[in-house]
């Protein structure tokens, strides 16, 4: 692969927020999961593992289980003001949009892996904390699943695990409880086409040799930036007009 196409591939790839029931190739699934095994991970301690979900009435109990803990978020968002609120918790689902995906690929983390990297990394904070390098190894097989899934001409979703849906989880699946449960990527084909990709372009987050500070965002201007994100990605919203977001600022 050259990287213009690399690149292609990056630029394409988009979470689908709803699935179209169609089977997907066992190969396909497969596939996904080599690209996820062959993630980096700090001293090569490969803490990943992973539950394949394709059985319909196993799927549907991890739906089933996945209500209560949203209720948990939900009340959360609201102590935001509205247009700050995140768009998947405008109100309270009462069916997850990944539920007619044919795959869900559950990751799971060993913590006990972390006896892998220097010892030092427990108190000698780096890259984020104690944590770090740990969480970081499992992000990357979950950023490596996404990315087969686009090259396969899939589309998928990273459904975010909260430690209380994490539990039901375990009991459905009957995971360990030493592992822990990081992500469900939801996996198979959009249900619509997907809207175009949004990012900051790369000349307002480069640097070079050292910190440009005409670059550096304040408060306020987060804040533009998280209104007119909402405002794009989830057209309707946003309750507040354009006039009336400066005037909060």
């Amino acid at each position: 692969m050259q990287i213009d196409d690399y690149l292609t591939l990056v630029r394409a790839r988009r979470s689908a927020r709803r699935f179209k029931p169609d089977p997907i190739p066992p190969g396909d699934v497969d596939k996904i999961l080599e690209a996820a095994r062959w993630a980096m991970s700090g001293a090569n301690a490969q803490p990943w593992e992973f539950v394949v979900v394709d059985d319909p009435a196993v799927k549907g109990r991890i739906l089933d289980s996945w209500l209560e803990p949203r209720k948990e978020v939900y009340a959360a968002e609201q102590a935001r003001r509205p247009e700050f609120r995140h768009p998947n918790f405008r109100n309270l689902e009462i069916f997850p949009g990944f539920r007619d995906a044919p795959v869900f690929i559950v990751v799971l983390g060993d913590r006990r892996t972390y006896q892998a990297t220097v010892l030092a990394a427990n108190y000698l904070w780096g890259e984020g904390g104690t944590d770090s390098t740990y969480l970081k190894n499992v992000g990357n097989a979950t950023q490596n699943i996404h990315m087969a899934a686009a090259a396969l001409g899939l589309s998928s979703q990273w459904v975010s695990v909260s430690r209380i849906w994490g539990q039901s989880l375990k009991e459905i699946l009957r995971i360990p409880e030493i592992l822990d449960v990081h992500t469900l990527a939801a996996i198979g084909k959009p249900a619509s086409e997907p809207k175009p990709g949004h990012r900051r372009p790369l000349s307002d987050i480069v640097h070079r040799n050292a910190y440009d500070l005409s670059k550096y965002r304040t408060g306020e201007d987060v804040q533009r930036f998280i209104l007119k994100l909402r405002r794009t990605t989830a057209p309707g919203y946003d309750r507040y007009g354009k006039d009336d977001v400066e005037r909060q600022i």
